[in-house]
């Protein structure tokens, strides 16, 4: 089969992004975003989805965090859009209950060709260290709308905000793997009533 790779990159008058990814990887990652918590969340979304990734990442940093993390986001979904192709031989859909310590996290996941976010995450402080909460969010819209997926997330409980934040990407990670494994029943097959996960 071939393999599912991808490059993406994009460059604004506030970010220059590249993106590389190989989703049947071990989990690798090359990540410098200039962004620490940001780094260490998208090598747990790397790591537990299997999805090999180097990232590159300038922004507007003096200003904040958003542009950067949110155009990574966008960069990201393109070269996962890519790597995907037709979506032919997915299992497409997934869902995990992902438990850290006191925090537990639901993702579930449609390879859909149709982009939604539902999110059910709220966070007691505005900020992770330096890094601003309301991105948790601002990465999994850029990433569903661009890599063309209906994601739905849920944070159940939890009073760590670091541990929300990671349970997260993780969930999504494990919940992402599931549902781009390839399917040993149907491998050559477009799994839609339609014939396409084109939107």
């Amino acid at each position: 089969m071939a393999p599912r790779s991808a490059d993406a990159s994009r460059k604004t008058r506030e970010t220059d992004i590249s993106v590389s990814v190989h989703v049947d990887g071990s989990g690798q990652s090359d990540i410098a975003t200039g962004v620490g918590f940001f780094d260490h969340m998208l090598d747990q979304l790397s790591r537990h989805s299997l999805i090999d990734m180097t990232v590159r990442a300038t922004g507007d940093l003096h200003i904040d965090d958003h542009h950067t993390v949110e155009d990574t986001g966008i960069a990201l979904g393109q070269a996962l859009t890519k790597a995907l192709g037709e979506r032919r031989g997915i299992m497409r859909y997934a869902s995990i209950d992902l438990a850290m310590d006191e925090t537990l996290t639901r993702a579930a996941i449609d390879v859909s060709g149709r982009p939604f976010l539902v999110w059910n995450v709220s966070f007691s402080s505005p900020k992770i260290g330096t890094f601003d909460t309301e991105l948790v969010r601002e990465f999994f819209q850029a990433l569903a709308q661009n890599a063309g997926i209906t994601l739905h997330v849920t944070n159940h409980y939890g009073a760590n905000n670091h541990h929300i934040a990671e349970t997260c990407f993780k969930a999504v990670a494990r919940a992402l793997r599931a549902a781009i494994e390839r399917d040993p029943r149907q491998p050559d097959a477009v799994p839609s009533t339609k014939g396409s996960l084109k939107g």
